[in-house]
């Protein structure tokens, strides 16, 4: 099994980002994840540890963006936006001299990769959207905005096993106890005896204050610049995030695209879970 090694780089505006690099010694472009909205290097450790290991041996490069995990709480939280997490990402490839490569963006990770299709497409060699498209369903922000924040604080990392799938449950009837337990160590940390959700608060109060009555712009014109780029989408079966209906039009646009269904998952899906894994490291074999 391919050990991690955990790195802190230091972006332009002094924050310090915790990267977590899997098979560091392995060879080839490398693979960069990056998680959701409030989520951090932890969502990608069971998928890194199969791709990092044979038959793959890639090396991959996890990301905390900016206020989550054990990366800095940014002192202006005003900067928790995609263009700055972008830049990030591409401050961290610069100081790890990587060029290109190989990215997998979990919900607010591919909203990030399509602004880098504007800023740096040359970076990207083959692009993997967990569960994340062009256009983003109301119904679906609505309930990340319901349930951020309101679930109650719990007193050990059993106990938030049990939240999370007394929460999410029925969309996920695909996770067995093993995998509400590694969400709740991906998700919580224990500081000073209490379990803590790992994450800025000021993140979802931001997200729990948009106004989403208007809708929000679609990103076709930013989707169209990756057409030429080899290109996977998971969605979850039970996803209100991202709808059959995006899909299909992505594969419309992107006649080459190859689209996936997470069965028994909702918004975002496990990577890890019911051979997504190796139907991923196939495509980024190719």
């Amino acid at each position: 099994m391919s050990e991690s090694i955990d790195h802190f780089i230091t972006v332009p505006d002094g924050l310090r980002l915790h990267v977590r690099i899997h098979g560091e010694g392995n060879g080839g472009i490398p693979v960069v994840g990056l998680p959701g909205l409030t989520r951090n290097v932890l969502d990608f450790e069971d998928l890194a540890r199969i791709l990092a290991a044979a038959p793959y041996d890639r090396r991959v490069i996890a990301i905390s963006s900016r206020g989550r995990g054990l990366s800095d709480r940014d002192p202006q939280p005003e900067r928790y936006t995609i263009p700055v997490e972008a830049g990030d990402v591409i401050s961290v490839l610069d100081r790890l001299s990587i060029e290109t490569a190989d990215f997998i963006g979990t919900s607010r990770g591919g909203l990030i990769l399509h602004v880098l299709a504007m800023t740096h497409l040359g970076r990207i060699e083959r692009l993997v959207l967990n569960d994340i498209g062009p256009v983003l369903e109301a119904e679906g922000l609505k309930q990340i905005q319901g349930y951020l924040g309101s679930r109650r604080a719990p007193s050990t990392f059993s106990e938030a096993a049990e939240i999370l799938q007394a929460t999410h449950g029925a969309e996920f009837p695909a996770l067995g106890a093993e995998d509400w337990a590694g969400m709740a160590r991906a998700l919580y940390r224990e500081i000073e005896g209490k379990l803590v959700a790992d994450f800025d608060p000021a993140i979802a109060e931001q997200f729990r204050a948009a106004d989403l009555a208007q809708g929000l712009p679609d990103l076709w014109p930013q989707f169209t610049l990756l057409v030429d780029k080899p290109m996977m989408v998971v969605r979850g079966a039970f996803s209100r995030l991202l709808s059959r209906e995006t899909v299909e039009d992505m594969q419309r646009r992107h006649p080459r695209l190859v689209a996936v269904e997470a069965r028994g998952q909702g918004h975002a899906p496990m990577l890890h879970v019911d051979g997504l894994a190796e139907k991923i490291g196939a495509f980024l074999a190719r």
